[in-house]
This record gives C-alpha cells, structure tokens and sequence, in this order.
C-alpha cells in the first residue's frame, strides 16, 4: 500500500513539474511573439517617413485651427488638472505620447491645420491615442471618432477631400489610414484634420499625434 502511494505521489510529481515545464515554454514563446510583432510594427513605422513632425519643421496655423480647451471654465477640472496650463496645438506633432500629453481641442468636435516643411504627395495619415489600460481615468471617451482629411492651398480658400476614416478605440493606439487615390498626384503644404465626433466626451477631444505620410514634390511640380 505504501509503495502504491509513493510511486502515485511520484507520478504526480512528475506531471505538476512538466505542467510547470509547459507554461515556461508558453511564456517563452508568448514573449517572442509579441517581440516579433512589435518589431514588425516598428519597421513599418518607420520606413513611413512622417511629415509632421515640429522637429522636421512642421507647424500649426493657429488661424484655422479650433481653440484649445480652457480647464479653468470647469471647477472639477481644475481640481484634478491642479490649475496647470492645457498642451498647446503642436503637442500633436511630437513623439511624446505619454498619458495626458495630448492637446485637448474645445468640444467634441473641431480641426486642425498642419503645415507641412514642405510639399507633399499624401499617401496616409496616422493618428494616435492612448488606450484604455494606459489611460489615468480608465476611459478613452475623448478619442477622436469620426474624421475626415483635406488638402489645403496656402491662401486656404480651396480645401481637397482626401479620405474620411474612424479612428476605432477599440483596435491598435497607433491607426494608419491610407488615402484615396494615394500617392496624390496633387502635392499639398497645408492638411487639415476635421474631427467631426469623439467617443463620448462633450468637453473635449483629446489628440496624441498625428502622423502625415507621402513622398516629397520634385522641385518641377512645386508651381
């Protein structure tokens, strides 16, 4: 009876150690999986080059982009921002896209004109949040939703419908939408973000960063 039980509890030494053996093997390969992926998703980021970014010399015309929310209208706000200064508009031009360094645009709708260090033939435009595990308040309700992309001339009395697309809180932080008729044959200095809706929020819609991809005009086709 004895050796029975022994060699019983024997066995079942040897199985909880191989069912211990076979979880490593799954994190193991787990962690790979996602390195992979993520080394993925960075190549194709950055074989994208980004023509939005404030250190390549992008701006925001501030004339025909909406107004940044004001916190201080709202004292609950107030309280938990501690009366500090909202991000200004080329927040979004930056790679920094920890929680709360977004710029909060007024309402749940508005827009946002970038121009550009230089012409471009537009092929996508890539928008970033944060998600909802990353978020400070559990929520992403301040997601920009539904939005659509323009061309603009300089003088801004023309405005070209390049693609209208929904930025999904539901997938991936990081969204690339392609453009219709990408790459454009048109080359564009200025392209204006219009959100028209976000995911719940009535005060404000918070934008990380915008990414503008395409490849440069040659000098001949900048007339």
């Amino acid at each position: 009876m004895n050796a029975l039980l022994a060699e019983q509890t024997q066995q079942l030494q040897l199985l909880v150690e191989a069912v211990a053996q076979l979880r490593a093997e799954i994190s193991s390969a787990k962690k790979e999986a996602n390195q992979a992926v993520s080394e993925t998703a960075s190549e194709v980021y950055v074989q994208m080059s980004d023509w939005a970014l404030k250190s390549s010399g992008a701006t925001i015309d501030l004339q025909r982009t909406s107004e940044t929310y004001d916190c201080k209208e709202n004292w609950g706000c107030r309280v938990l921002w501690f009366f500090r200064t909202a991000n200004p508009p080329d927040t979004i031009l930056q790679p920094d896209v920890s929680p709360e360094n977004c710029w909060p645009l007024q309402g749940h709708e508005g827009q946002v004109v970038i121009r550009l260090p230089a012409r471009v033939h537009l092929t996508a435009v890539t928008v970033q949040h944060i998600s909802k595990e990353a978020s400070p308040s559990g929520t992403v309700i301040s997601a920009p939703r539904d939005i659509a992309v323009f061309g603009v001339d300089a003088d801004g009395e023309e405005e070209t419908l390049l693609g209208m697309f929904m930025y999904d809180v539901a997938e991936e932080a990081i969204q690339t939408f392609p453009l219709k008729n990408a790459p454009l044959p048109r080359a564009f200095l200025y392209i204006k973000l219009l959100v028209k809706s976000n995911w719940g929020n009535p005060a404000y819609t918070c934008i990380y960063r915008v990414q503008v991809h395409g490849k440069m005009a040659k000098p001949e086709s900048l007339n």
